[in-house]
């Protein structure tokens, strides 16, 4: 006998680890760093679960706010 998912589909295509994905859940807060790190976090969590595609998201999100964070630096 098949049990039912009665889960919503954002929860059934989460990641599965138990709490939402910043981008996934309206603005995220905090500035870039906290958030680069936050990503580099995740990417690594997704990495151990075996989800490369959440893995390479995630990745790329932390990129965009190195990024973010270095022309911060170029500006001063």
């Amino acid at each position: 006998m098949q049990q039912r998912d009665n889960r919503t589909m954002r929860q059934r295509l989460s990641s599965g680890r138990g709490r939402p994905l910043p981008h996934r859940n309206g603005p995220s807060r905090g500035n870039a760093r906290q958030k680069y790190e936050t990503y580099l976090l995740r990417a690594r969590e997704a990495q151990l679960a075996g989800d490369a595609v959440e893995m390479e998201n995630c990745y790329q999100h932390a990129e965009h706010y190195w990024r973010v964070m270095r022309d911060a630096e170029t500006a001063r």
